[in-house]
């Protein structure tokens, strides 16, 4: 009871609706969170959670934090000037979850998902609740939606098995030679058989995306310095991620 008496006595920026605007960006920051936790990414519920209400506080503090000030001294403040800092704060730290991995960038995803937590917390501080559900829909429309209609635009896929000596920088040329003929390499896993199972000999999966012509492609990374042979594996192959 003395919580509820406490906010319906506050000044003006620390009453019930601001407590729902928080709220409100707790759980559609929780929301978008969990998806990413669930997929097993860098950046998962509680970075975005942490995130979106962060964001929501600061905005609420750009809005109703320097009210005595006006008030008392006539100074006119912007409250936008904290919201542009969210903005610029925010690409820190998707920078910092953007990475390369043979060749193959990662992590682009997940750092737009947290820009975008951020501007959920922003409207939800900033009083935009309809805007804050709008946009948190959308993420999950462009998360699932798209990546259907990816798919579909990319509808030609394929696999190869490819096996090589270490030490010979295939792997890398094996990479640049895909994305250079019209192909996206969509995962990479390290695979196990008898034909790799001499010293110094591997074997990699890769699952292509694209258009381009295969059968040139694989005469191509056959001829690649310390490439054994390419293949279409079968589905018995085993894979070891």
């Amino acid at each position: 009871m003395n919580l509820i008496n406490l906010l319906s006595t506050a000044p003006q920026g620390q009453t019930f609706i601001q407590i729902g605007e928080l709220t409100l960006a707790l759980v559609l920051s929780t929301l978008i969170g969990l998806e990413r936790e669930i997929r097993m990414k860098s950046a998962g519920l509680r970075t975005h959670t942490l995130v979106g209400v962060a964001a929501a506080l600061i905005m609420l503090v750009s809005k109703y934090g320097f009210g005595n000030i006006i008030v008392q001294n006539q100074v006119v403040l912007d409250p936008s000037r904290i919201a542009a800092q969210i903005v610029s704060g925010i690409g820190f730290i998707g920078g910092g979850l953007i990475f390369v991995q043979r060749d193959v960038v990662r992590g682009l995803t997940t750092a737009a998902a947290i820009w975008l937590t951020a501007a959920v917390g922003m409207a939800c501080g900033a009083g935009l609740p309809v805007l804050a559900l709008f946009v948190t829909a959308s993420y999950f429309l462009i998360m699932y939606g798209y990546a259907r209609v990816t798919r579909r635009i990319l509808s030609e896929q394929s696999e190869l098995l490819v096996h090589y000596l270490a030490g010979k920088g295939a792997v890398r040329e094996i990479m640049k030679l895909c994305t250079g003929r019209a192909f996206s390499i969509n995962d990479v896993t390290a695979h196990e058989d008898n034909a790799a199972s001499d010293a110094g000999k591997h074997a990699i999966r890769l699952q292509l995306h694209g258009r381009g012509d295969l059968n040139s492609l694989v005469v191509a990374i056959g001829d690649i310095q310390g490439v054994i042979s390419v293949r279409t594996p079968s589905a018995e192959d085993p894979a070891v991620t």
